[in-house]
């Protein structure tokens, strides 16, 4: 079998189990276990391919019509311009996230001679605080998260990317952090409880710990925003990721517990709210 006819066979499999971009994954997916990129696959397509290549190929295009997400078959996630490895142990980092990202960065380039601690709660694969301690050069970023499974996940993808800046705490949120941050980052669990059974069939095969945010989807921002006061310097900022109808009931807690100079909700690329970025001075 040659290139063409595994790729068109891969395709018809999953387009007939109802696969979201078939096409695409179909080409991911070889090129990955060929170890090529999917241009080859085009220049290259009468090439015969290895018997064992072929019955892996099949065998993980199977995967994919269960609803596994293709990045946790090939282990492997771009963010930021960076590589990360990922599994079922972690949220695969998506590009609506890159817009918290450069908000944090774009904030401490208008402070440039200042040292920053950066606090990334939720840290999941590490990628925010991997790719924040990457871009700040004079930062110094503690990730945490409650999961010691993500954590293992985080610490190898901060080594891949030769990250030192960078320190990973075992941590029920703010538990077992100590010492005070100029930054407070986190994307954190915001999904309602009872929506993620109505979430697209691959995000459903991701750690529902890292999705489910309670009843109405807010239980770990008050968690973060009830106990900034403690770990946040004055004048500090908080930047967040939220869900989409999430921006007053998120403001509203940022007012009621911290002292807010300034405020600014920032949408992604459809349109939808995605980060609340605060400056603030504790109370």
């Amino acid at each position: 079998m040659n290139i063409n006819e595994a790729l068109k066979n891969a395709v018809n499999e999953l387009k007939n189990n109802k696969i979201s971009e078939p096409i695409l994954k179909a080409r991911m997916l070889l090129a990955f276990l060929l170890d090529v990129k999917k241009e080859y696959l085009v220049i290259h397509s009468e090439d015969e391919l290895k018997e064992a290549i072929v019955k892996q190929y099949n065998e993980k295009i199977k995967e994919l019509t269960l609803n596994k997400p293709i990045q946790y078959i090939i282990n492997q996630q771009e963010f930021m311009k960076l590589k990360f490895y990922v599994d079922e142990n972690v949220l695969i980092p998506r590009q609506d996230t890159e817009i918290l990202v450069y908000e944090v960065i774009n904030y401490c380039k208008k402070c440039m001679n200042q040292k920053f601690r950066i606090l990334d709660l939720c840290t999941g694969s590490g990628a925010i605080g991997i790719s924040l301690a990457k871009y700040i050069k004079n930062s110094y970023v503690v990730c945490s998260d409650f999961s010691k499974k993500a954590l293992e996940v985080a610490r190898i993808n901060a080594e891949f990317n030769k990250i030192t800046n960078i320190e990973f705490i075992y941590s029920n949120l703010f538990d077992n952090i100590t010492g005070k941050f100029d930054i407070i980052v986190s994307n954190p669990p915001y999904i309602k409880r009872g929506e993620i059974v109505h979430l697209d069939k691959e995000v459903q095969n991701e750690p529902h710990m890292a999705l489910d945010g309670g009843i109405d989807g807010l239980d770990f921002y008050r968690k973060i925003i009830q106990n900034v006061n403690n770990v946040l310097e004055d004048k500090g900022a908080i930047f967040l990721e939220i869900g989409y109808d999430q921006n007053k009931d998120v403001t509203d807690l940022l007012k009621e517990n911290v002292k807010i100079y300034n405020v600014e909700t920032l949408k992604d690329l459809a349109g939808n709210d995605r980060v609340i970025k605060a400056f603030c001075k504790t109370l």
